[in-house]
């Protein structure tokens, strides 16, 4: 019988978390720059393993949501960072941007009220990104 194990024996890569912390708040200073409101950024790493964070916002409106989702689309590309999917984007309630270790979250304030994000990954540390200093790449 094949036993699988859900925690790595291998210790974490701690810099390969903290680009993902980077590219996280990197992220949640593009929605607040793009008028995103409650922005979360929460740590994932000690509740799952479908990503290390996510980023949460909201926009009141479908262009909002996507000049929030571009712009921080633009700046996974100039880190290097590989988009692995995307969803919502041709709708107006929820843009999901998934990168692996960064998962961004776009939501409309009903869709972001409905799904609560932040009460299903209540475990997940809450991240004070705007004191987490960026590196000038970022």
């Amino acid at each position: 019988m094949k036993t699988i194990t859900t925690e790595s024996s291998e210790p974490q890569n701690s810099a390969a978390q903290e680009r993902a912390l980077q590219l996280a708040c990197g992220c949640a200073r593009v929605a607040d720059e793009y008028r995103g409101t409650d922005t979360v950024v929460l740590n994932l790493t000690s509740v799952t393993r479908i990503a290390d964070y996510f980023v949460i916002t909201t926009a009141t409106s479908r262009r909002q949501m996507h000049a929030i989702a571009d712009e921080s689309s633009r700046m996974m590309r100039k880190t290097g960072s590989q988009r692995i999917g995307t969803e919502g984007y041709d709708g107006d309630t929820w843009v999901l941007q998934d990168y692996g270790d960064v998962v961004i979250h776009v939501f409309n304030p009903e869709t972001r009220t409905l799904y609560d994000l932040e009460h299903l990954w209540a475990d997940a540390e809450k991240i004070d990104w705007q004191s987490v200093p960026l590196d000038d790449a970022e």
